[in-house]
């Protein structure tokens, strides 16, 4: 039996992936769908096609604290393992949000969110499992300033990455003049990439001989509401197509070097 899980699965990219995990998987497997919301999570179950795996809906909001971990326990306990978990929680901004009062929610769910999924279910892997976090093109050092970067290249642990977020989220609230971008989405996906970095440092001599992949994936540029807000995405693909390219990754053999990488369209996309 499979065990798959999507966090932040209630709609767009999300809600694409979890419905095709449960098409490419059989009856007898198992798709968490998880969100914040109980009933948002009930009408995206809903929405999935019937005839393949089981699709079961689950609370997990990213941004709690313990959230993760309890869900992580209760997922252990019924099943022994987990097989495929894709981080794509997010919480989306607009151009007319204030960085310094959104930056808590932000790094909340996005950055402290994403390590406290990593902490919570790296260690439920089953062999050949996989691990994917979803990131963006944007988190790549090329696109911070090179003062930064050891910031990100020096971490060893997630407890250095979650340092290095908070003190970043410190400098946006307070206002101050410093090297980082002003869009935050670019520190943030650095920050989600180079947690996936370090944690596959720590586990790469565990996880080759077992077939797992732990990675941070791009889907690229996606059609939805929320992207519309920045640029023009009329002719990007759907969440659907979007997704397609990273349900590959979850199924397809690993290719040993897509091992702790950023990975979009099947193509390693250099950290720096």
């Amino acid at each position: 039996m499979t065990v798959a899980l999507v966090t932040g699965a209630t709609q767009g990219l999300g809600l694409a992936l979890a419905a095709g995990l449960a098409q490419r998987l059989r009856p007898a497997d198992t798709v968490y769908l998880t969100g914040r919301d109980a009933g948002r999570i009930t009408a995206a179950v809903r929405t999935v096609p019937g005839g393949g795996a089981e699709v079961r809906g689950a609370l997990l909001d990213v941004a709690a604290p313990g959230s993760a971990a309890r869900l992580a326990r209760e997922v252990g306990e019924r099943h022994g393992g987990i097989d495929i978990v894709f981080g794509n929680a997010v919480m989306r901004i607009g151009p007319d949000d204030n960085p310094r009062e959104i930056i808590d929610d932000y790094t909340e769910t996005n950055n402290f969110g994403t390590t406290r999924l990593l902490r919570a279910f790296a260690p439920l892997l089953n062999d050949n499992g996989r691990l994917l976090v979803v990131a963006s093109s944007l988190g790549t050092l090329a696109h911070l300033a090179p003062v930064l970067h050891r910031r990100f290249t020096t971490a060893s642990t997630l407890d250095e990455i979650d340092r290095g977020i908070a003190g970043w989220r410190d400098t946006t609230k307070q206002g101050r003049v410093s090297a980082w971008p002003a869009f935050v989405n670019i520190p943030s996906k650095v920050g989600q990439v180079a947690a996936v970095r370090v944690l596959a440092a720590q586990r790469r001599e565990h996880d080759r001989p077992r077939g797992v992949l732990v990675a941070a994936v791009c889907p690229g540029m996606i059609n939805t509401p929320t992207s519309a807000l920045w640029w023009d995405v009329s002719g990007a693909p759907s969440p659907a197509q979007a997704a397609k390219a990273l349900l590959d990754l979850a199924f397809d053999p690993v290719k040993p070097e897509h091992y702790g990488e950023l990975v979009r369209d099947g193509e390693v996309v250099p950290f720096s």
